[in-house]
């Protein structure tokens, strides 16, 4: 048997049904979204500008942009609208710092949550050994919850600057030739963004996931077990109760039948002595 099909008989599928496994599970298919709508992202805008001297005109003026958004090494000519003479212009901005690391967080991200779920596929025995697998696996959780929601913040600040600097109205303040009010400057057609817009979207779902993992690995840690074995048993205490509350009854009752025959002793005593009065009465008559 080759080492692929051992390692599938030996694993256990239904660890994927439990909430630590299948939330990994998502948290892994969630990163690629992130880091694929993000990393794999190009786009541009066309603009167009009519000059009074029609020869001077370009109406197909195409920038072209893509990740990581250096958006400041983005160039392109366009006319002066004096003459063929063409001024050579750039987009401002540089959302790369913010790009990168939203990416590379993904990245990391779904690499540990591949490798964390093939443990817990595989070799769970390990993972529970020495309690010393879920006390990594807690921290990593708690360090990436605070990385996704870093790096999903500083990425929609990013996004939004980017955006800016891509608003064809914004690119065409830019151009010498647009500010002649006898030239027409338009914009052909805008950047699409929809995909950089759910990336974002899926950097803080990503974020939700770690957060709400954080308590079912901390499940798995001696720090929840070590809590749970000094917590107070309520049904313990509760039948300790009952039962305190049973012996006093029967001791109460023990008691009530005893100090009965105490006083039925003189009682009966008593009545002896008032039965043997009239038959002493009698004997005299």
């Amino acid at each position: 048997m080759d080492p692929v099909s051992q390692l599938a008989s030996a694993g256990t599928f239904r660890a994927l049904k439990e909430p630590l496994a299948f939330l990994r599970t998502l948290e892994l298919l969630f990163a690629i979204f992130a880091f694929s709508t993000c990393g794999g992202y190009s786009g541009g805008l066309r603009l167009s500008v009519d000059c009074v001297n029609k020869t001077d005109s370009d109406l197909s003026i195409d920038i072209a942009f893509a990740y990581p958004f250096r958006l400041h090494q983005v160039t392109f000519e366009v006319p002066t609208c004096e003459g063929k003479e063409r001024e050579k212009l750039a987009l401002t901005g540089d959302s790369s710092s913010s790009a990168e690391f939203f990416v590379t967080v993904a990245v990391f991200a779904f690499l540990y949550s591949l490798a964390a779920t093939v443990v817990y596929i595989f070799f769970q025995n390990k993972y529970r050994e020495n309690n010393r697998g879920p006390l990594i696996d807690f921290i990593v959780t708690v360090v990436f919850s605070f990385l996704w929601l870093v790096g999903s913040s500083a990425w929609a600040k990013g996004l939004s600057d980017v955006k800016v600097a891509t608003d064809p109205k914004e690119v065409l303040l830019l151009m010498s030739a647009c500010k002649q009010p006898s030239n027409k400057c338009m914009a052909v057609h805008s950047p699409v963004m929809s995909s950089l817009n759910t990336s974002v979207v899926f950097g803080f779902l990503n974020f939700i996931l770690w957060a709400g993992n954080i308590w079912f690995v901390f499940k798995e840690t001696g720090w929840h077990s070590s809590g749970q074995r000094y917590l107070p048993d309520p049904m313990e205490k509760h039948s300790s109760s009952y039962n305190q509350g049973r012996y006093n009854q029967d001791s109460y009752g023990s008691g009530g039948g005893y100090s009965q025959q105490e006083s039925l002793g003189p009682a009966s005593d008593e009545f002896g002595q008032q039965s043997s009065g009239p038959a002493s009465f009698s004997n005299p008559i």
